[in-house]
């Protein structure tokens, strides 16, 4: 009984400070002494109360406006969006800091940080990848703007990760074709993906699949279209056996040639005869 008594005071005591705490707030909220309720979201931000600092900041972004302390609270109320993870909110408030207040001591950091917001917002490689090239720019432009800053090395591994996840967006584009036996559309996803990544670490699976793509379409193609097809796969062969001829496909590899060579014979047999 004693418990269940000890329980319920210190369940009253916690809901009556948080009653306290949200009345206190409310005030804050209602009051026009601005320069009291600047400090108070300064104090909440450095508390981690995001919600709290970003709630008052916002209105103070008006009440501010063209004084010397509007950079200081459009980069507050950025970080505070940051620390509530509305990354969207924090990149666009950044980005506004940027062009409303280009001399700033705000603006290199805040550059960083358009960025970096973009790079959470990144969505996974399946998805459109929009975002993760905005990201990529951004992160790119800081480090042309900022070359000697602290971040610079942060940055570069970012945008690394970031183009891996591309790379990794393409490959997949490609695969799909090729798994699901759409070989004219794969041949041309998986040319594209070589041209644009030709240093893809899954360079030598997708130069396999261009290889067995153009064979299969070539197999089965009628016949007015056939022979150039084999032709193009048989190039396709020697590019590929001449870029890696120890390759894990080298024996799948021969058997393509093989094929592909004796029907290449057998039409120049028959045109000869004809």
């Amino acid at each position: 009984m004693f418990m269940k008594t000890k329980k319920w005071i210190f369940g009253l005591i916690v809901f009556a400070m948080l009653f306290s705490s949200c009345g206190s707030f409310n005030k804050i909220v209602k009051s026009t002494d601005y320069e009291y309720k600047y400090k108070k979201a300064i104090e909440y931000y450095e508390d981690g109360e995001y919600v709290k600092s970003g709630t008052l900041f916002q209105e103070l972004v008006n009440i501010y406006r063209g004084t010397s302390k509007a950079d200081k609270i459009y980069y507050f109320y950025a970080k505070s969006m940051l620390g509530q993870k509305d990354y969207l909110m924090a990149g666009h408030y950044f980005s506004t800091l940027i062009s409303e207040f280009p001399t700033s001591d705000y603006v290199e950091e805040a550059q960083y940080m358009v960025g970096y917001c973009s790079y959470l917002q990144s969505p996974k490689p399946r998805l459109d990848q929009s975002v993760t090239q905005e990201s990529i720019d951004a992160l790119q432009l800081y480090i042309n703007l900022y070359p000697f800053n602290d971040r610079v090395d942060e940055a570069n591994r970012l945008i690394d990760e970031l183009q891996d996840k591309l790379v990794y967006k393409s490959y997949l584009n490609a695969k799909l074709y090729y798994d699901f036996s759409n070989f004219k559309a794969a041949v041309i996803a998986l040319y594209n993906c070589l041209e644009e990544y030709p240093d893809s670490k899954y360079r030598e699976e997708l130069m396999f699949m261009l290889l067995k793509s153009k064979y299969l379409l070539a197999v089965g193609s009628v016949l007015d279209k056939r022979e150039v097809r084999l032709s193009s796969a048989l190039d396709e062969y020697f590019t590929f056996v001449d870029e890696y001829p120890e390759s894990k496909y080298k024996k799948e590899a021969l058997k393509f040639h093989e094929t592909t060579s004796g029907l290449l014979n057998y039409k120049e047999e028959e045109l000869n005869i004809n």
